[in-house]
C-alpha cells in the first residue's frame, strides 16, 4: 500500500489544514524571549550592558532599548538590538503584544520618569519578570530587593561593544569581560 504524503511546511496552525498559510513573523514572535530596556542615553546603556544586550540578541532574545527622542540609536543597532524613541509617560509594554519576560532599566532612566518607576515596581512585585537595573541612586525599597550580577561577556560581544563604544564616541583601549548589573534574589 502507498499513501500520499504532504509538505507539512504549509500546515496552518490557525486553520488546520494543508496548504494555508501562516504568518511566520506573528509565529516567531510569541517564541522569542523579549527584553525591554529603558535608558537615559546611548552612551549610558552601552558602557554599562552592551555586552550583556549584544549577547542576549545573539541568543536569539528580541532586544529593545528605549531611548528619549533625539538620541543617537546606532551604536545600540551595532549591538543587534532594536531601538525607538521613548515617550514621557509611556504606557505599559511599549511593544505590542504580551508583557517582557525580562526588564532592564538604567538608574537616570528610572529617576526621570514616574511611570517607569511604578512599572519597575510592578515587575519587582511579579516573580515571572526577570529585573535587571544599573547605575546608582536607587531607591531603597528598590535596591533591597536586589544583589549584583555579573555576566561575563562573550568575545563577540567584547568586540561589539567596542566597536558600539567607538560609534558613540567613546574612546576605550580594553573591554572588560564581565558586566555588573542589580538583579533580583533569588
Amino acid at each position: 500500500m502507498v499513501s500520499g504524503t504532504f509538505d507539512i511546511s504549509d500546515y496552518s496552525l490557525a486553520g488546520g489544514r494543508v496548504g494555508g498559510r501562516r504568518n511566520s513573523a506573528r509565529a516567531s514572535e510569541c517564541l522569542r524571549y523579549r527584553l525591554d530596556v529603558f535608558a537615559a542615553g546611548t552612551v549610558d546603556v552601552v558602557q554599562s550592558a552592551g555586552g550583556w544586550l549584544y549577547d542576549r540578541a545573539m541568543a536569539g532574545w528580541e532586544v529593545a532599548v528605549l531611548l528619549p527622542p533625539g538620541c543617537d540609536g546606532r551604536p545600540l543597532r551595532i549591538l543587534g538590538v532594536r531601538v525607538a524613541d521613548r515617550d514621557p509617560g509611556f504606557e505599559s509594554g511599549f511593544l505590542e503584544g504580551a508583557p517582557p519576560q525580562s526588564l532592564a532599566v538604567s538608574a537616570d532612566a528610572f529617576a526621570g520618569d514616574p511611570d517607569l518607576r511604578e512599572e519597575v515596581r510592578k515587575a519587582l512585585d511579579d516573580r515571572l519578570t526577570e529585573v535587571a537595573l544599573w547605575g546608582d541612586g536607587w531607591p531603597l525599597d528598590v535596591n533591597r530587593a536586589m544583589t549584583r550580577a555579573h555576566h561575563t561577556l562573550s568575545a563577540a560581544a567584547r568586540a561589539y561593544k567596542g566597536h558600539a563604544l567607538a560609534a558613540a564616541g567613546i574612546r576605550c583601549d580594553s573591554i572588560d569581560s564581565v558586566e555588573t548589573l542589580l538583579a533580583r534574589e533569588p
